[in-house]
């Protein structure tokens, strides 16, 4: 078995409970109306005023509003309903239909015509630019009847395919591997503050922790979210105190460091989560970022990194990088932790027997006191799931050669699936080989004969359902048994579908989408519209920027230079993460949050850990929880102001 001394000490953070219970009751049926019909809205709305949802805030401020109606009504919540809640949150938050907002934009977009593609665009995404439907800012018209019908198949698969290979993932690497998943205590640590906040008799350290990080979540969050919207509202400028979303120096240091992105993020919700991350993994992205800084310049004189030049700025830099040179280096180190990941999974299967660890036996049956599936169960969903996608797809596509969605479905998405399955239980982090989908789609039309965009659009069977596996150790960890969450998901799901069907609707009826009453869609929807169809023009013009920016050479140097380095780290006994916080931090993200990520996992190795010993590790998680929980809550004050002060400007007096 897999053995690493931090590796352990994170398993042990959180041991998962011996009873398990559904949690499935009334309370959880009224709480996925109000998350659907209350919580989903206010999300959709700050994505299109601000760019982003209420993140984590709708969940926790679902629990703690649900909390106080209980603690009045002379009951509590138990910590398994609380999760129910948190977890229904969360599907949520990924609003299905939110997708044919931008559809509707797109086919009707200066993109489109600029570029000629709007003929191009399938009927089945949105309806031809002369429907009436479009003029009327209607989702309630017979033209958009398959484009809804083809969502909602598809959506229908995800809920179901989410119990298949991300499941099966999930009981390799936590039953049989053992591997620590540093993110998973976060949510389940903070249900059991609010669990324990419930009840008055027994208000333990979890909940004291978690409301000393919602009082600093709220003060920040007072200056870093609520003070630009509101000010935004009377000024005609919002007022920044911290700037969003970092301190841009790039243009400063360019003389010193060309070819680096620099500046710095203030988000101090990264401090925090340095302290939760294993240490070793932010020490490894950090030198990752130490080392790209250093190379740049000496790969910008070698010619390697031709395409930066004085002037540009933090995203522009890391475009012209990744481009040059780093996009291959990332598929070199993702193919080398593929190949560490299927050698560790075939050593811990043989040595896990005997050892004190889960055998093969074991993971076929599972746990039934835990609700688990049949393992044979969840690989057979697995199959039915990526062999649908693939109809679909040939029915939509039939132009596209068939045999690319079975190299999807069958081969790319289970390796890159454990890929990352094993970087979430080891350093919290997903893993995506970049434009891999693209390559393959450009590949079709330039080596099999397919001319059009419609496979830009089709549900193809590529998933990384690697990520999954935080949320089912989650679970675990919170005593919630499977069977209560597949029936919250028969509950939640048509509640999701119907509410977001029909806030998509209010909200573009309210005002086109995007107009001034939408701030951001409006200044960033043209030039993302732009940069998606100028990629899709490839597969009718057969442009193969992918394969000018693939080096063969850089990419197998980097998978090579990964296995060596996972060889010596493993000779000498260093902490294996280094190599996952290195793949994390080479020239892939802005690193400009990276700094306040090594400041925090310092201070909570070298200060919080000494000062409070071994318990560091499990008021860390609830810490971090905290913070969420506040900041989310200055979010939805936020919101709340806006969305009402925008409806009024809306009423005609």
């Amino acid at each position: 078995m897999y053995n690493d001394k931090e590796l352990k000490e994170y398993r042990d953070l959180l041991k998962p409970p011996e009873k398990f219970e559904e949690g499935f009751d009334w309370k959880t049926l009224v709480g996925a109306v109000f998350i659907g019909f209350l919580m989903m809205p206010g999300s959709m709305y700050l994505q299109l005023v601000i760019g982003q949802g209420i993140g984590p805030a709708a969940r926790w401020v679902t629990i703690i509003l649900f909390a106080e109606i209980a603690k009045r009504s002379y009951t509590h919540l138990k910590q398994q309903e609380i999760f129910l809640l948190y977890y229904m949150a969360g599907a949520a938050l990924a609003s299905p239909f939110q997708g044919l907002l931008w559809q509707q934009y797109l086919v009707q977009s200066d993109a489109a015509r600029m570029l000629g593609l709007t003929e191009f665009i399938p009927d089945w995404i949105a309806p031809a630019i002369t429907s009436e439907s479009l003029l009327e800012r209607t989702f309630f018209h017979t033209d958009w009847l398959i484009p809804v019908l083809l969502l909602f198949g598809a959506q229908l698969i995800q809920r179901i395919d989410q119990f298949g290979l991300g499941y099966a993932m999930y009981r390799i690497t936590s039953d049989i591997e053992k591997l620590p998943f540093p993110m998973a205590p976060v949510a389940a640590l903070g249900t059991m503050a609010l669990a324990e906040s419930t009840d008055e008799r027994d208000k333990g350290w979890k909940w004291r922790v978690f409301s000393i990080g919602g009082v600093i979540g709220l003060a920040f969050g007072a200056i870093y979210v609520l003070l630009p919207a509101i000010s935004g509202l009377i000024f005609t400028e919002p007022v920044r105190l911290i700037p969003i979303p970092w301190i841009e120096l790039t243009p400063y240091t360019e003389d010193v460091l060309p070819a680096v992105a620099t500046g710095i993020q203030l988000d101090l919700g990264l401090l925090f989560l340095g302290m939760v991350l294993p240490f070793w993994a932010v020490i490894g992205s950090f030198l990752g970022v130490i080392f790209t800084m250093t190379a740049n310049p000496f790969l910008y004189e070698a010619g390697f990194l031709h395409r930066w030049h004085p002037g540009m700025r933090t995203v522009e830099t890391l475009f012209a990088n990744n481009f040059d040179f780093y996009m291959s280096v990332s598929i070199g180190l993702g193919l080398s932790i593929g190949v560490i990941g299927i050698w560790q999974v075939v050593r811990s299967l043989r040595k896990t027997k005997g050892a004190g660890g889960a055998s093969w036996k074991d993971l076929i049956r599972g746990r039934p006191e835990r609700g688990d599936i049949n393992f044979w169960l969840s690989i057979a969903i697995y199959f039915f799931s990526t062999l649908a996608y693939t109809l679909i797809c040939v029915v939509l596509v039939p132009g596209f050669p068939w045999l690319f969605f079975v190299l999807y479905g069958f081969v790319y998405t289970p390796f890159i699936s454990y890929v990352t399955a094993r970087m979430e239980g080891i350093a919290g982090q997903v893993v995506n080989l970049p434009l891999v989908r693209e390559a393959s789609f450009i590949a079709g039309a330039k080596y099999f004969g397919y001319s059009g965009i419609e496979i830009w659009y089709a549900p193809i069977p590529m998933h990384n359902y690697g990520e999954a596996t935080v949320q089912f150790r989650q679970i675990e960890l919170t005593g919630t048994s499977l069977r209560g969450i597949i029936k919250a998901e028969v509950v939640a799901w048509p509640v999701v579908f119907i509410a977001s069907l029909l806030f998509s609707q209010f909200l573009w009826r309210l005002a086109p989408i995007p107009s001034v009453h939408f701030p951001y869609a409006q200044e960033i929807w043209h030039l993302q519209a732009l940069n998606q169809l100028l990629m899709q023009t490839s597969t009718l013009e057969g442009n193969s920027a992918f394969f000018q920016a693939l080096s063969p050479i850089i990419a197998g140097g980097a998978m090579v230079a990964g296995l060596l380095l996972y060889g010596v780290l493993s000779i000498f006994g260093l902490p294996v993460m280094l190599i996952y916080g290195l793949v994390r931090g080479l020239g892939q993200t802005a690193p400009h949050g990276h700094l306040l990520e090594f400041i925090g996992a310092l201070l909570g190795r070298y200060y919080f850990l000494k000062r409070y010993g071994a318990q560091w590790r499990q008021y860390a998680p609830v810490l971090l929880a905290g913070f969420s929980c506040g900041m989310g809550l200055t979010g939805m004050f936020a919101m709340g102001c806006t969305l009402i002060l925008k409806s009024l400007g809306k009423l005609a007096y």
